[in-house]
């Protein structure tokens, strides 16, 4: 009986060194954007001469503003086909093809994003040059639709967890009055799906805000993503202003976290997130 109480501080102890592990590196790279020196690891004072450095650049400006864009664009294409898809799949779930797309959508979950990027790269290039599509060469579709991958399985699966948790009863209803399809399915379900579609767009957006390994394969001249500009300048060393803008895009992704928990709590669908991400039926 008394080893108990001993076990549990020693688990609790470890999850605060595991905490503490994962936390002090961005703890320290928000220290150190107040630093006033002209390297980062060069402490001179604290100020805030970093961020402003940051806002008035025009390169890491332009840089955030792609990525932003992108963010925003991947999520909107993932809300779109992952809604449709989650619907799709949860109300008719079996059948050969209903297997199989849920099969497609976890191997896009667990595909390593190194090979995502080595696959998408020549199939842009030969849509837009060999193909003739102009709009495959643009830097702006490209990262939209690579990062509306992932995106779009995110969203499926959380649709689907959603739809699997409603009563059918209101959209039999309503088809019993002649409700029509398109009709229905604005009026009742959507509203219905809306916290899981909010949460998975917000999801998109975050995801789709810090990702490197695949911008870095796709990106065009004139189109680079934040966290490849980050990752191609700390090659000459890490400048303050970076770290500034760091913590600011930290902001932001902490701000989309919060608003997806607070949807997904308010709508009572963080049980059906949790269960779908981790494959629990």
């Amino acid at each position: 009986m008394s080893a108990r109480p001993a076990t549990d501080r020693a688990l609790g102890v470890w999850g605060v060194l595991v905490l503490v592990f994962l936390f002090v590196p961005i703890a320290v790279i928000v220290v150190y954007s107040f630093n006033t020196g002209r390297l980062l690891a060069s402490w001179e004072g604290v100020g805030l001469d970093a961020y402003t450095a940051a806002l008035s650049n025009q390169e890491i400006i332009a840089t955030v503003s792609t990525s932003v864009r992108a963010a925003a664009g991947a999520a909107a294409v993932a809300v779109v086909l992952g809604t449709l898809c989650g619907y799709a799949l949860a109300r008719r779930p079996g059948g050969r093809s209903g297997r199989l797309v849920t099969a497609l959508l976890g191997l896009v979950l667990v595909t390593p994003e190194i090979v995502s990027g080595v696959a998408l790269l020549p199939w842009f290039v030969s849509l837009g040059v060999d193909q003739g599509l102009t709009i495959f060469n643009s830097g702006w579709v490209r990262l939209v639709v690579s990062h509306s991958l992932f995106a779009t399985a995110v969203v499926t699966f959380l649709v689907r967890a959603r739809m699997q948790g409603m009563d059918a009863s209101l959209e039999e209803a309503a088809a019993d009055l002649y409700t029509p399809p398109l009709r229905r399915f604005r009026l009742i379900t959507l509203p219905l799906l809306l916290p899981s579609v909010l949460a998975g767009a917000l999801m998109a957006f975050t995801l789709s805000l810090d990702n490197t390994i695949i911008s870095a394969f796709v990106q065009v001249s004139g189109a680079t993503p934040w966290p490849v500009y980050v990752f191609s300048a700390v090659r000459a060393g890490l400048r303050p202003e970076l770290a500034a803008m760091s913590a600011v895009m930290l902001l932001l992704t902490l701000a989309a976290l919060a608003a997806v928990a607070l949807v997904l709590r308010r709508g009572g669908g963080s049980k059906d997130a949790v269960d779908a991400l981790s494959g629990v039926r």
